[in-house]
């Protein structure tokens, strides 16, 4: 191989952002707008009628906000830095970073709602429940608008990743390979982030509109603070859940059905045995790979057969 092929062949990139990465950054801007206008009336209504109930959803609204354009900075800045050389296997994870740091806002929002609603149920308080009524209604169907544009938050990606192999000249045998994206599909985790305040905050308005009636027409104005309890125990099981697959991915924990099916398109055959292995995630459906390997297989073999696992983008093969 001549030194221009050497170079060449070493020259790929590390671009492991999601397929629809632009796309879901554009709609959670869109979002972060809608629910910045939905939290400056609920602020300014809540000044106007005097009442504390829209100021504090207002201002619980704000941190949501906060957290949505944390979400869309992410997307930029990973776009911006994806061929940064500092970041060694690109900016794939910039948005579980971001999905990790909004997980944990959640949770302190869920802990200010049910400190907030333990007290209102000890010491009740007035309610204006008409204007509350109606604010929470709008609050509801921005809601509704922000999960309709975030598509649910379940989009699947696979990364965007090229098709190259090269060989290094050590005394032992390694080579890369980029695996072409497709098959297994995962999710963007700073997408499921900003669909998760967005429900946070359906789910209060849902609660607070069922509160807010059964005080307004039954007396029941214990109501409210129940429902309020009720919400911040629903959002810190998604904050739970968000923090747990994140920081999954930002500590590099080994998926082990990836594992497991890495074990058998290698070893199947008979002719090779991994001695070992090392499976991380390096953004949205792209696995890095280090797999030793010692028998009569080539590196160019035990490439081939990995070829067929497509969560596979970034592989380094050694032979013994």
């Amino acid at each position: 191989m001549t030194l221009d092929s050497d170079i060449a062949a070493l020259s790929h990139d590390h671009m492991f952002l999601g397929d629809r990465h632009d796309e879901n950054a554009r709609r959670t801007l869109w979002v972060v707008v809608l629910t910045s206008v939905m939290m400056v009336g609920e602020i300014i209504a809540g000044s106007l009628f005097n009442s504390m109930a829209l100021l504090a959803d207002g201002f619980h609204m704000a941190t949501h906000a906060g957290a949505l354009g944390v979400a869309a900075l992410a997307y930029v800045y990973a776009r911006r830095h994806v061929r940064n050389p500092r970041f060694t296997f690109g900016t794939g994870k910039v948005g579980d970073l971001a999905g990790f740091a909004s997980a944990f806002a959640l949770a302190l929002i869920a802990l200010g709602i049910g400190v907030e609603s333990v007290a209102r149920l000890l010491d009740p308080r007035p309610v204006a429940f008409g204007e509350a009524t109606i604010v929470a209604i709008l609050g509801l169907i921005v809601n509704v608008i922000s999960a309709f544009l975030l598509g649910g938050g379940h989009h699947h990606d696979h990364g965007h990743h090229g098709h190259s192999h090269h060989d290094h000249g050590h005394h032992h045998d390694h080579a890369h390979a980029h695996a072409e994206g497709g098959g297994h599909h995962h999710h963007d985790n700073n997408l499921r982030s900003a669909y998760l305040h967005v429900m946070a905050d359906a789910l209060t308005s849902v609660l607070a509109i069922a509160a807010l009636l059964g005080g307004r027409y039954m007396g029941w104005v214990w109501l409210d603070p129940l429902m309020g309890i009720v919400g911040a125990v629903v959002i810190t099981v998604w904050a739970w859940s968000l923090l747990r697959d994140t920081a999954a991915v930002l500590l590099d924990m080994a998926d082990t059905h990836l594992e497991d099916e890495v074990r058998n398109e290698v070893e199947g055959p008979g002719d090779a045995h991994i001695t070992d292995l090392h499976i991380w995630r390096v953004g949205p459906g792209a696995h890095a790979a280090i797999v030793s390997v010692s028998g009569a297989a080539s590196a160019e073999t035990v490439r081939s057969r990995l070829r067929a696992i497509h969560e596979l983008a970034h592989v380094t093969v050694e032979t013994r």
